[in-house]
């Protein structure tokens, strides 16, 4: 587990950030006390009614004009 202060945090952040999205622990300390902990955010997951299942992030993208002609 790595512990920063808040300055190195600071000045750090992007470097600090891709270690915990590796799975690394990373605290942010204040004078020495730890105050938060940095953690990747967990993919979210939307339900249509009562499935839940993974929605492409481009779901409600306008069609190309090749597929949109297949539906006319």
């Amino acid at each position: 587990m790595a512990t920063v202060n808040m300055h190195e945090a600071k000045t750090h952040l992007s470097a600090l950030v891709a270690r915990a999205e590796r799975g690394e622990e990373v605290v942010i300390a204040n004078a020495g006390t730890p105050r938060v902990r940095l953690v990747p955010v967990q993919p979210l997951r939307r339900a249509f009614g009562r499935v839940a299942m993974d929605v492409p992030g481009d779901f409600d993208d306008e069609l190309p004009d090749e597929e949109l002609a297949e539906w006319e």
